[in-house]
């Protein structure tokens, strides 16, 4: 298993004295651009990450106790959106320089918050099929431009046998005209992506960036751990995932944010959160693959 990252021992973003620093994000860009991923180790501290699992912890056991509150993505796989305030470290995630500096560069001083959430690979879920999250858009196919990025972060030290995240580097720029609902290749086409995937074993504080277009599964959890994932998603100006999502705020928490967060967030404010009811479906991954 990697070695575990050195990490601050006290706070987060201000423990590592980058509040307001510039971030040199240029490496991270290439990345992007390149493999459609990058990452940032020790971002934040474990204290941070188990505060994190605990609050994902709460928000899954109550999704799983109403109908719709999650959705599955394949055997033992679950999907939950929750409301910003439901997970204490909320500011501290979007507002972090590098977050920041990453989504600027990438997507435009204009970029939005559209999706928190997190994935729930639990104990016997199974390898799911190579996929992207969502149809390439219309500007990423013809201009090769990035208008949308997926940040994700573990709420557990990853394991080699949790069933960890695999990424097939280099992907996000596959045609698609054969892939079912624009999202899944074909299986003749599953050797390439066995041939270039990498798995990751994030830690505690680490954070990542990638397009969801680029070609990815989660594998099998043969251990009897579940390895909760938070995402965040933003958007570009000329992109449009926010359809698939509901989370809102209510008027105290919005009131409470630092503008710069504010200027981002662009979701209704209301006097009383509902409960979310899941719609971000991926078509094809209850299925499963074994």
């Amino acid at each position: 298993m990697p070695e575990t990252p050195e990490r601050p021992t006290v706070g987060s973003v201000d423990a590592l004295g980058l509040a307001d620093a510039p971030v040199d994000v240029a490496q991270d860009v290439a990345n992007l651009y390149k493999d459609g991923i990058t990452a940032r180790k020790g971002a934040f501290t474990v204290a941070w990450a188990d505060r994190l699992r605990e609050d994902i912890e709460t928000a899954f056991e109550e999704a799983r106790s109403r109908q719709g509150g999650a959705v599955g993505r394949g055997p033992h796989r679950y999907y939950v959106e929750i409301h910003p305030e439901q997970m204490r470290g909320f500011v501290e995630l979007v507002d972090h320089p590098w977050v920041r500096s990453l989504a600027t560069a990438v997507l435009g001083p204009d970029y939005r918050i559209v999706e928190l959430g997190f994935d729930v690979p639990l104990e016997g879920a199974v390898n799911q099929p190579w996929h992207r999250d969502f149809p390439a858009p219309e500007h990423t196919r013809t201009e090769l431009r990035l208008n949308s990025l997926a940040f994700n972060l573990t709420a557990v030290d990853t394991a080699p046998d949790m069933g960890p995240f695999e990424i097939a580097p280099g992907t996000q720029w596959d045609e698609e005209p054969d892939f079912e609902h624009g999202m899944f290749p074909p299986r003749e086409r599953y050797s390439r992506y066995e041939q270039l995937a990498v798995r990751k074993y994030p830690q505690r504080g680490d954070i990542s960036a990638r397009s969801a277009l680029t070609i990815h599964r989660g594998t099998k959890n043969e251990s009897a751990k579940a390895r909760p994932v938070l995402v965040l998603g933003l958007d570009g100006p000329d992109a449009h995932n926010d359809d698939r999502h509901d989370a809102a705020v209510t008027r105290g928490f919005w009131d409470g944010l630092p503008q710069r967060v504010r200027r981002h967030l662009h979701c209704p404010v209301v006097d009383e959160l509902t409960p979310i009811t899941q719609k971000h479906t991926i078509e094809g991954l209850v299925m499963g693959a074994p």
